[in-house]
This record gives C-alpha cells, sequence and structure tokens, in this order.
C-alpha cells in the first residue's frame, strides 16, 4: 500500500520492490518460522498498514488489548499473543532514534517532538526500557508484542526518503533496515502475513 499524502507530495509511486537485475542470484529464502512460536488461547494481529502515526489511538489499541487481557481474563503473554503489522505511513514507529535526524523523519511525517514543539529528531513513540506499561514501542515489546514491518512497503519509504536527502535508494533502504528497533521483523508482504497469522488462529483488528 503507498502513502497518499507523503507519496503525493514527494512523487513516489506506490511501494513496488524493483526488479532484480539480469543474472542476479535468487533471493534468498525468508524465515517465517517465528510464526509458529505463537501458542496462546488468545491471539490478535493489529493492522496498522495505513495507520496514522499522528492518531493517539494507534499504540494505545494494541495496549489496551494486553491491559484488558491481564485484568478481565487474568492472562498474560504466552497465554496472549499480539503482532503488530506496520507498512508506510506507519514506519516511524519502529526507526531507531539515530534514523530521526538523518533521515528527516520528523519533518516527513510532519511529527512533532512535544517537549519542543519542533519536527522530531527522535523516535518519540520508543518510550524506555523497564518503564511502566504506555502506549509505547519499547512497552509493548516488552509485553510480548512483535512488530513487523512489510518489505514491499519499505521500497515506497526507501524511495522517498531517498528523495528528500538525495541519495541512492538502495543505501537509503539497507540504512533503514540496520535501523530498526531491536526485535522488530521484516517480512515479504504485509498483506501476506495477515493472512499467515490468521491461519494460526489470531482475530484481526484494523487501527
Amino acid at each position: 500500500a503507498a502513502v497518499p499524502a507523503l507519496a503525493a507530495a514527494s512523487g513516489i509511486a506506490p511501494a513496488q520492490a524493483p526488479p532484480a537485475p539480469a543474472g542476479a542470484p535468487p533471493a534468498q529464502p525468508w524465515d517465517l518460522s517465528w510464526l509458529d512460536s505463537f501458542k496462546g488461547k488468545h491471539k490478535q494481529v493489529f493492522d496498522m498498514g495505513g495507520a496514522d502515526v499522528n492518531g493517539d489511538s494507534t499504540l494505545r489499541m494494541p495496549s489496551n488489548y494486553l491491559a484488558m487481557a491481564k485484568e478481565v481474563l487474568k492472562m498474560e503473554p504466552p497465554d496472549v499473543n499480539v503482532v503488530i503489522g506496520i507498512q508506510q505511513t506507519a514506519f516511524p514507529f519502529l526507526a531507531s532514534d539515530a534514523l530521526w535526524p538523518k533521515f528527516k523523519l520528523g519533518e516527513l511525517w510532519k511529527i512533532k517532538d512535544p517537549q519542543t514543539g519542533q519536527p522530531a529528531q527522535r523516535n518519540i513513540f520508543l518510550g524506555q526500557k523497564g518503564g511502566n506499561p504506555t502506549n509505547t514501542v519499547l512497552s509493548l515489546q516488552e509485553r510480548g508484542a512483535i512488530f513487523w514491518q512489510c518489505n514491499m512497503a519499505l521500497f515506497g519509504v526507501a524511495g522517498m526518503v531517498a528523495q528528500a536527502v538525495g541519495r541512492p535508494m538502495p543505501e537509503v533502504r539497507n540504512e533503514l533496515i540496520a535501523g530498526f528497533v531491536p526485535g522488530v521483523k521484516l517480512v515479504p508482504a504485509h498483506t501476506l502475513l495477515v493472512g499467515l497469522v490468521q491461519e494460526r488462529g489470531f482475530t484481526y483488528q484494523r487501527v
């Protein structure tokens, strides 16, 4: 899926993997064995493919799910499993602090740091390790949630960012992947994974 506002502003076409050059070695197989590690009684996938990073409900939804599973069902991970699927619009959730000033993510996504009122130079959604359970990436990871990033959509993200900073897209894409928040899974395609987790018993919620 493309990012309508961002793509329109940057002139980047919808996310699409470039064709492999002639004579290139075959693509390495994807390891999706981690999908079989979820054994919880209750499992839910949160589809954030087109989520707005500036919407206050985005990370609150999986956070509330885990909180209410604990309060009402008296169950926590690994008996409750949560996966959160990301495509393009919500990519900044998964970008480590170092990527933000380097690639102007705050400016491109129009995300302001609440402490400065200026375009964010850090991941304001990340939170802190060992903090109280809140609506942040780290607190969700600490409660067992798994985030994935769509590889197909990442080509669109990298293309937009590369154009903004005047660098080759392949280089930018590699640096974005290297700069993921630890624990993030790069997956072949968001739409494929949404189906695969549902085949494994996950219920579905779009955010």
